[in-house]
C-alpha cells in the first residue's frame, strides 16, 4: 500500500510475512499464494506491499540461481504484491516449535550474518518495483547482551563498515539504494534507541540506522517523542518503522492480572518483560520468569514483548501499547517530512496468542492481517496521508 505524504514523498505500508513460517523457496511461493494474495483481495486492493522473510536456505536458492529469482519477482507482479522492504533478523528456524534465544544467531560478531544480509540487499535490489529505487532491510541490533565484551564489539563494527562499504557498490552497479536499520529489542545490546546512538554515530555510515520496532520502544517504556528527537538530533537515519502493539499491565500485582499475563507464556518466542522504577528499568528476559521468580517489582505496571495484534487489545484487565504506536507514527510521517518512508505492521506471534485468541484456518488469519493493516491505513490518512491506487 502506497501513500502520498504531505511533502509529496511515498510512504509504504506492508505487513511482514514472518507470520508465516517458510525457509525454502518453495514455502515462500505458498505464502504468496496462501496468504499474501488472500489478504490483498481483502483489501480490495490490486496492489499489496509485503515485508519479505527470506530465511537463509530461501535465499541462498535466489541468490544461486537467476532464474528462480526472476520467477520470484514475476511470482510477486502476477499476484498484486510488491516488496520494497525485507526482514533480515531471523536467520533461520523462525517456524520452529522453541525459538527463544535462537533468533539471535548468527549475531553481527559471526561472517554468516553479513554474508546473509550482503544477499539480502541484492536480492532486494532485484524484486524493488521498477518505480522504486529504495529498499531497507530490519536486522538484529548486533547481538544478544551476554558474552559481549569490547572486542565483540569491534568486530560487529567492522562487519557493519564492511557492509555500508557492499552497499555502496550495489547501488553503483544496479541503481538502487539498500539501507539497513538495526532493530533495538530488550535484552540485546542495542535494547534501546538511545543505546543505538553511540555505535552508529562512531561507524559513521548514513546507510546504517534504526528499524523502530513500536513493540521493543514501549515494552522498553520509551517515550517516542524523546527517543525519535534524539534519533534526529545525533543524525541517525530510520530506514524503516515496524508498527506493533505491546502486551500491558497496568496492575500486575494483583492475582487476576497474573493469571491473564500466564495465558501470553508460552514456549515458542522470548517475551521479555519490563517495569520502570525510580532506579530505572527492570526487567526478565521471559514473561514466566517474571510471574514465578518473584524478581520483577510489581508496584508500577509491566510491560511484555509480546506482538498483540494491532486492532485486537487483549481482554480486561490486559491493554496492549497501541497509544505508543499511534505516539510513534505521529513523529514519524506526521511532519513536515517523514522521517522514514517504509513501514511494515509486524505482528507475528497469531499462533502463539492464547488459544481462544488464535487464528483456526487460514482465512481467519486474513481477516485479522487485513484489519491490521487497515488500522494503520487509517491511523495514515488522519494525518493527512493519501492512500494512493
Amino acid at each position: 500500500m502506497r501513500f502520498r505524504h504531505p511533502d509529496g514523498s511515498t510512504v509504504h505500508l506492508a505487513y511482514c510475512t514472518n507470520v508465516h513460517p517458510a525457509e525454502t523457496l518453495d514455502g515462500v511461493l505458498a505464502q504468496l499464494r496462501d496468504h499474501c494474495e488472500p489478504v490483498r483481495r481483502r483489501l480490495g486492493r490490486d496492489r499489496l506491499g509485503i515485508g519479505l522473510w527470506l530465511a537463509k536456505d530461501a535465499a541462498h536458492a535466489l541468490i544461486t540461481d537467476p532464474v528462480a529469482l526472476r520467477g520470484l519477482r514475476a511470482e510477486l507482479d502476477r499476484r498484486g504484491l510488491e516488496v520494497v522492504t525485507l526482514n533480515g533478523f531471523p536467520y533461520e528456524g523462525f517456524g520452529a516449535e522453541e525459538v527463544k534465544y535462537r533468533v539471535y544467531r548468527p549475531d553481527w560478531t559471526e561472517p554468516a550474518r553479513l554474508e546473509h544480509t550482503t544477499d539480502l540487499a541484492h536480492l532486494l535490489a532485484a524484486l524493488l518495483p521498477d518505480d522504486v529505487t529504495e529498499g531497507t532491510i530490519s536486522t538484529l541490533p548486533i547481538a544478544w547482551r551476554t558474552s559481549f565484551d569490547a572486542a565483540a564489539a569491534e568486530t560487529a563494527r567492522a562487519a557493519l563498515a564492511t557492509l555500508a562499504e557492499r552497499l555502496d557498490a550495489l547501488e553503483e552497479l544496479t541503481g538502487k539504494s539498500i539501507r539497513i536499520g538495526l532493530e533495538p529489542e530488550p535484552g540485546c545490546t542495542v535494547e534501546t534507541t538511545a543505546d543505538a546512538i553511540g555505535p552508529l554515530t562512531t561507524l559513521a555510515a548514513p546507510r546504517i540506522g534504526i528499524c523502530v520496532d513500536t513493540c521493543h520502544l514501549a515494552t522498553s517504556f520509551e517515550d517516542p517523542a524523546t527517543a525519535l528527537d534524539a534519533l534526529t538530533a545525533a543524525g541517525v537515519t530510520i530506514p524503516k518503522a515496524q508498527l506493533s502493539a505491546a502486551l500491558h499491565a497496568e496492575h500486575p500485582h494483583l492475582p487476576e492480572v497474573r493469571e491473564a499475563l500466564a495465558a501470553f507464556a508460552e514456549p515458542r518466542f522470548l517475551h521479555q518483560t519490563r517495569t520502570s522504577t525510580s532506579a530505572g528499568l527492570r526487567g526478565t528476559d521471559d514473561l514466566d520468569e517474571a510471574l514465578t521468580g518473584a524478581v520483577l517489582p510489581d508496584g508500577a505496571p509491566w510491560r511484555a514483548h509480546f506482538h498483540v495484534p494491532l486492532h485486537a487489545p487483549p481482554a480486561p484487565p490486559l491493554t496492549s501499547t497501541l497509544s505508543v504506536l499511534q505516539d510513534a507514527l505521529t513523529r514519524l510521517v506526521g511532519g513536515p517530512e517523514p522521517l522514514t518512508r517504509h513501514l511494515e505492521v509486524e505482528t507475528y506471534t497469531w499462533q502463539a496468542l492464547p488459544p481462544e485468541s488464535r487464528p483456526r484456518n487460514r482465512t481467519q488469519l486474513a481477516h485479522g492481517i487485513a484489519a491490521e493493516l487497515t488500522l494503520a491505513r487509517d491511523l495514515l490518512v488522519d494525518l493527512g496521508l493519501k492512500e494512493l491506487p
